[in-house]
């Protein structure tokens, strides 16, 4: 394996070593009773896998959890800075929880995740929030040991914001949100510097975590009866490079469909630009595989997409789109699209709109965009103002509409194998198709956790309902 990522024994040593410090601590200061922490995530699916790690090692350190923030000891948020709105979110909430600490001087407050990555938000939150006890960048989550001990005992604040990427160090404490459905990370960082995004100097390079210690964790969540096992990464396309080994995405795709149990497997983010029709290949003769790819776009123009700075272009995208349906003619594709990036013409949003069209995509995740501090799309000029980038939205998403009704439409009578996952505010049993669908139908709470055949009985534009096939 590569130098940069061998499992670093001795930093996991140590922050043991810290972990029973802090349980020493609050017991001596909340003794008898357990002291509580309420973790908030935003953002992404990395985000939430990184919050079951920091609930995992607070565990180690002697927490309990609650969901009603007012009975907390420690508020710890997990802050997302893909889009302003995310960050603007973050600051109302962190704002809101001075009158809490006011009320509770005991409260701890803790801020963590790729808002506090950015230098001018750590330092705004110095500044203006001289309430928040705790602020810590992504490369440092295994550190959270350390960083408590000292938030508890230092009697001064803490910021711990290194530049550095982060090391990868293994075996933290997990505490899953869920008894059936589990986020695998395989991989940290991104080397894409795509124009609008932050997440390369939030998260740093790619670092890819040993294939073996993979697989293992896997076996682990299989024979723990786990049904959904979802592969993250910031591009989980290029997992393998700068490993001293003969791994890349696809093989470790083979590996994983191997381990024994009955279980599907996700994975995202995909990037075009690293997708192969070996991955295609793969994810077709797999099994465990389910048939859906989140394949994200940005945008159907060749010059836009340049000044994205995405390495393909629309002819490369549809070449794998055609492969991929022609391997899988049931497949599921879904697609991030970004509206009004600066300098876009309307004549250039209307290639997406006709990309849209060839595609026909199950769903799409669509964004008008928005400048993120230090990248370079937020220097760029952009003449089209919000009003008419919100018209394009609109158009957008009624085009999609149409092309999702008649998706859901052709699946009318069709019997589809469902994970249960919880129950729905009409009392319903509520799950997804193995292409990411909604699917709503009467049935026992009993079958929460497991596959069902499901039978579409009433397909809407973005859900469907349906009945259990025994």
């Amino acid at each position: 394996m590569a130098k940069d990522i061998q499992p670093a024994q001795a930093e996991q040593a140590r922050q043991e070593e810290y972990s029973a410090l802090v349980r020493t601590v609050l017991i001596s200061h909340f003794d008898p009773r357990e002291p509580l922490a309420f973790v908030h995530t935003y953002g992404c699916q990395g985000n939430v896998a990184d919050s079951e790690r920091i609930k995992g090692m607070l565990g180690e350190m002697g927490y309990g959890f609650t969901d009603n923030i007012g009975d907390a000891d420690l508020v710890l948020y997990n802050t997302c800075a893909i889009r302003e709105h995310a960050e603007d979110r973050v600051f109302g909430n962190v704002g809101a929880l001075k009158n809490l600490k006011k009320a509770k001087p005991s409260l701890k407050i803790a801020l963590c995740g790729c808002m506090m990555q950015q230098q001018h938000v750590a330092q705004r939150i110095q500044k203006s929030y001289p309430f928040v006890d705790l602020v810590f960048g992504t490369h440092v989550i295994h550190r959270l040991p350390e960083l408590m001990y000292r938030t508890l005992c230092g009697g001064s604040r803490v910021f711990e914001i290194p530049s550095e990427d982060g090391k990868i160090v293994e075996n933290v404490p997990v505490r899953r949100d869920s008894d059936f459905k589990a986020w695998l990370p395989i991989m940290y960082g991104c080397n894409n510097f795509c124009s609008y995004c932050i997440v390369p100097y939030v998260r740093g390079r790619e670092r890819s975590r040993d294939p073996e210690i993979i697989i293992k964790e896997a076996e682990e969540l299989a024979a723990q009866g786990y049904k959904e096992i979802t592969l993250l990464g910031q591009n989980v396309n290029s997992y393998g490079k700068g490993l001293d080994c003969d791994i890349n995405f696809a093989k470790l795709l083979r590996r994983l469909n191997d381990i024994d149990g009955d279980f599907q497997i996700r994975f995202m983010t995909s990037h075009p630009k690293d997708c192969t029709f070996e991955l295609l290949d793969a994810m077709a003769e797999c099994g465990k595989a389910a048939k859906h790819l989140h394949l994200p776009v940005q945008s159907g123009n060749d010059r836009v997409l340049k000044e994205m700075n995405r390495h393909y272009d629309r002819e490369k995208y549809l070449e794998l789109i055609h492969y991929a349906r022609e391997k899988m003619p049931d497949l599921s594709i879904t697609s991030d699209i970004i509206v009004g990036f600066p300098g876009e013409t309307y004549e250039e949003f209307c290639d997406t709109l006709s990309l849209v069209e060839e595609v026909e995509y199950t769903s799409l995740f669509t964004f008008i965009y928005s400048p993120r501090e230090g990248t370079k799309a937020a220097k760029m000029p952009d003449p089209v103002t919000r009003e008419e980038k919100g018209a394009w939205f609109k158009e957008l998403c009624q085009l999609q509409e149409s092309i999702a009704g008649r998706r859901t439409a052709a699946m009318k009578g069709k019997v589809y194998r469902v994970l249960c996952e919880s129950i729905s505010d009409k009392g319903m049993l509520s799950g997804r198709t193995e292409g990411n669908v909604i699917i709503e139908f009467p049935g026992s709470p009993d079958n929460i956790g497991k596959f069902v055949n499901v039978k579409v009985t009433e397909p809407r534009t973005w859900m469907l309902f349906g009945e259990e096939v025994k």
